[in-house]
């Protein structure tokens, strides 16, 4: 299970899959990863902790690593050693994150029983099933709750991958209070929309859904609003077999999408379409994700003293990717 973020240059991963240490909840794994990643990395890349019921009480070993901030889900995270956050452990371990003055990110969804829950099961190829038994009701929970944990702190927290347009005002008005909050959205959230991903088609699965163009419209307008800060790709690689392309079953396919090599091409195919210029590309991909990394000078700004990390592109250009 991967996360990336990239900032001209920076590819910051959570819980790369190095040797056999895929999360990071202790020092121990996180000096697996540094050894494992020796001689092999070909960018600039930056490890994450992990938060999970086992280490909520013992942050300060994990964060004396020097890990760039601590990851959490609220549900299940698709692999057993990655299990989710309780309140009680975020209680525990928000005020020690706080004190390092690092950032929290949260995959926000609240799992609950409702009365959708039963058409996946009876209809596992159908997206508008899958689409259901994640509701928009999960993630605006997730950040109801976290909003107000990042209230009661002062912990630096980041939102992942946001896709419910619920509680862009929350967010918003969280900000303009003055709390240390920040928020992300993904490519495959402003390119895709729900109502036009056929059924079976098992590569559009990823958690929280791909929603309806109603509400991906919404999160359009916030990132353009400065709402939400910057666009990262949740990459999330896996191979046809987990991703069950040909059974089609939404159900047992691995929720997640490989982004990372359509982060530019996919942003930029839908802002030229609403005329938003190459410079706001550059502050939502470069700009915004060096200044939450702490590396604003020296990453993320073609300027004297930073580095050069530059990408070349024809912005005319087309392509079907295969």
């Amino acid at each position: 299970a991967t996360k990336a973020a990239a900032a001209s240059g920076i590819t910051t991963l959570v819980d790369m899959p190095l040797n056999s240490s895929p999360v990071t909840p202790t020092p121990e794994n996180f000096e697996k990863k540094i050894l494992a990643s020796q001689h092999k990395l070909h960018v600039n890349v930056g490890f994450w902790g992990g938060l999970v019921p086992e280490n909520s009480a013992k942050m300060t070993a994990l964060l004396d690593t020097g890990v760039l901030g601590i990851k959490a889900f609220l549900t299940h995270s698709g692999i057993d050693e990655f299990p989710n956050i309780t309140l009680e452990g975020l209680n525990r371990a928000m005020p020690t994150i706080a004190q390092y003055k690092v950032p929290l990110l949260v995959h926000c969804e609240l799992d609950a029983p409702h009365d959708d829950l039963h058409l996946l099961a009876e209809n596992p190829t159908s997206y508008q099933a899958y689409l259901k038994s994640r509701p928009k009701a999960w993630e605006d929970k997730a950040i109801e709750l976290m909003i107000g944990l990042c209230k009661r702190y002062n912990c630096l927290l980041h939102i992942v991958h946001l896709s419910s347009k619920n509680k862009i005002e929350d967010i918003n008005a969280t900000r303009k209070q003055g709390f240390p909050l920040s928020v992300e959205t993904a490519q495959h959230y402003l390119f895709f929309e729900a109502e036009q991903i056929p059924d079976a088609d098992t590569s559009y699965k990823c958690a929280p859904p791909i929603r309806e163009k109603n509400n991906n419209e919404q999160l359009w307008q916030a990132l353009e609003k400065g709402i939400i800060d910057f666009v990262a790709t949740d990459h999330s690689p896996a191979p046809p077999s987990i991703k069950e392309l040909e059974s089609g079953n939404f159900q047992k396919a691995w929720g997640g999408i490989a982004g990372l090599q359509f982060a530019l091409p996919a942003l930029w195919t839908k802002a030229k379409e609403r005329g938003i210029n190459v410079k706001k590309i550059a502050q939502w991909l470069s700009e915004n994700p060096a200044k939450f990394l702490n590396l604003q000078n020296q990453k993320g700004k073609i300027a004297e003293g930073y580095d050069a990390d530059l990408v070349i592109w024809n912005p005319d250009m087309s392509f079907i990717p295969t």
